[in-house]
């Protein structure tokens, strides 16, 4: 049996690292099999190995440090810390704190919150174009719009383009009502609401009527030049390689590109090829281009989208080296 005591910093700090109904300390505890309780102002922990203890601990110092920066401490922040923990990683967790990218219309500080979000947001500020390549709810549209809300209040552009391909997906865009924007839409919607939660819906309209921000589809950029612009090109992995080359020859002066894409969720004809798969190939040794790579560990949304991801992972990979089979 080993054990370890923690000197905690009073207990608002205990509780903050426990969380309600000791919810965050159940999920150290069961990570690590270990027991976890606070005595006075200690905390111990024990369990059967050494090594799952001293994980442990550091799992727990982690959100004391987290805590003593002023932030909060919430469910997928402990599973981040553990995560780290396991990779002998935590220690890079610190370097996230104080990176505010952008403040949202309702006065929310919009942070990034794991370390692959953070790389990418100084790829972003630091390169003219920069690639954000991985799973859903890793935050690489809502970053980009942050950044490109931020670029545009403190006036390094002068306006931010939204546009994604009309790709379908299960649905034909004929069968919808309305006009050619009605029907394009439903596609643009998730960079109307990043918008919406950065400026308001009042300021976004306003904006949007004198041209300073524009959301269309991928089609409406051929035959322009883009300056002074804060460009985001969003689920590029249903991009074609001419829609893609073409995406990224509209670059103009004092103008930053993000393309954002998930490559294992391709919608295109089996027939095509995608273009942000080609690009990634084409452009990986070309200065000023950035590429980041999230993985599941990245995933800020519910604890079960990082559970699918990781399971999709594992049996795509199973699936190349003949140990699984995909079935209807």
């Amino acid at each position: 049996m080993a054990d370890i005591t923690i000197t905690m910093n009073g207990t608002e700090e205990i509780r903050a690292v426990f969380g309600e109904f000791d919810r965050n300390i159940n999920l150290i505890q069961k990570a690590f099999s270990v027991t976890i309780f606070a005595r006075g102002g200690e905390v111990k922990i024990t369990g059967d190995s050494e090594l799952s203890v001293v994980k442990a601990e550091k799992a727990v110092k982690t959100l004391c440090d987290s805590f003593s920066r002023g932030e909060a401490i919430e469910e997928q922040n402990v599973r981040y810390a553990i995560a780290m923990v396991n990779d002998g990683a935590e220690g890079e967790i610190a370097a996230i704190s104080g990176d505010c990218v952008c403040v949202s219309y309702s006065g929310k500080p919009i942070k990034p919150k794991t370390v692959g979000q953070k790389k990418y947001c100084d790829m972003i500020r630091k390169n003219t174009i920069t690639f954000g390549v991985g799973p859903a709810g890793t935050g690489k549209t809502y970053l980009a719009v942050a950044l490109a809300v931020t670029a545009f209040k403190q006036k390094q552009v002068q306006r931010i383009i939204l546009t994604r391909p009309a790709v379908e997906a299960g649905e034909k865009l004929g069968f919808l009502p309305g006009d050619l924007q009605n029907k394009v839409d439903p596609y643009l919607r998730p960079l109307y609401d990043a918008l919406f939660d950065m400026f308001g819906q009042e300021a976004f309209a306003r904006l949007s009527e004198h041209g300073a921000i524009e959301v269309a589809p991928l089609a409406y950029m051929r035959g322009r030049t883009l300056d002074d612009s804060f460009i985001i090109l969003d689920e590029a992995q249903n991009t074609t390689r001419e829609q893609m080359k073409m995406f990224l020859t509209r670059l103009g002066f004092n103008s930053k590109m993000v393309i954002t894409g998930d490559i294992t969720q391709i919608d295109l004809p089996e027939a095509k090829k995608s273009g942000l798969i080609e690009a990634l190939k084409v452009l990986r040794n070309v200065e000023d281009i950035a590429q980041n790579r999230f993985t599941e560990k990245d995933v800020v949304r519910h604890k079960l989208v990082q559970d699918i991801v990781k399971a999709y992972d594992e049996y795509q990979g199973s699936a190349k080296t003949g140990k699984g089979t995909w079935k209807n």
